[in-house]
């Protein structure tokens, strides 16, 4: 099963950048993830400063926001994509990250065996897969 780990900061802007001493930590981490075969992605993510936000209406037109935005705290600062035999092995490595002040969601990535086979038939005609 993969699972998408989402970091999502507890700070301001402009403390955004972190040290050299947390970058290495988290080097350390990435490193464990590695070697126990279960990381398939990773980034961080700039400032919401840098960013925007593309909204639909109920008839599909799009409005777009610059950053910065309000809730910062909100705003996801890096996501990890991880392969794990479960849920609970999942939360155990999101429980490992070296970061103060965060917190850190787990959600599972959906499958193509997740969904009826009319969705997944669907897929295949239109998109090859």
């Amino acid at each position: 099963m993969r699972f998408m780990m989402f970091m999502y900061p507890q700070l301001e802007e402009q403390d955004w950048n972190p040290t050299a001493e947390a970058v290495a930590a988290m080097g350390r981490y990435n490193e464990e993830l590695r070697k126990a075969g279960m990381l398939l992605s990773l980034d961080g993510l700039h400032p919401p400063s840098e960013g925007g936000v593309v909204s639909f209406d109920g008839d599909g037109k799009a409005s777009v926001t610059d950053g910065p935005f309000a809730e910062a705290k909100e705003v996801v600062g890096g996501y990890w994509l991880i392969q794990a035999r479960s849920k609970e092995e999942a939360l155990e490595w999101a429980s490992r990250v070296p970061a103060g002040n965060c917190r850190v969601e787990v959600r599972r990535v959906f499958e193509m065996e997740d969904f009826p086979q009319d969705v997944q038939d669907a897929v295949s005609e239109n998109f090859g897969g």
